[in-house]
């Protein structure tokens, strides 16, 4: 039998939902609006991603929703999250742009 010991980083919606009525809910990095595609069900839907990881910044650290979160779609998100550490959105639309076929 092994013990397994997990670190819980909080989130805090209301600069979720600070982020995205300041940003808006489409992807940061690609414009996709879940909205658009989905309707009503994808209505508000996106994920945020924070630009200095939870994991790295201090409990006393206070959130700023404009500077330190983005509105990213889950691909975007996980792309951004396939380097360590992870990638800035300007390396990812760089990244995007150069593989686009439009």
């Amino acid at each position: 039998k092994s013990r397994v010991e997990v670190n819980k980083y909080e989130r805090n919606r209301f600069n979720r939902a600070a982020c995205i009525e300041i940003l808006g809910d489409s992807c940061v990095a690609c414009g996709f609006n879940f909205e658009e595609t989905y309707g009503a069900m994808g209505k508000g839907f996106i994920h945020v991603h924070h630009v200095n990881p939870v994991s790295e910044i201090g409990a006393g650290y206070k959130i700023n929703p404009v500077e330190d979160l983005i509105p990213l779609c889950p691909n975007c998100h996980a792309m951004v999250h396939r380097e360590n550490p992870p990638l800035d959105i300007d390396k990812l639309k760089s990244v995007r742009a150069k593989h686009s076929k439009d």
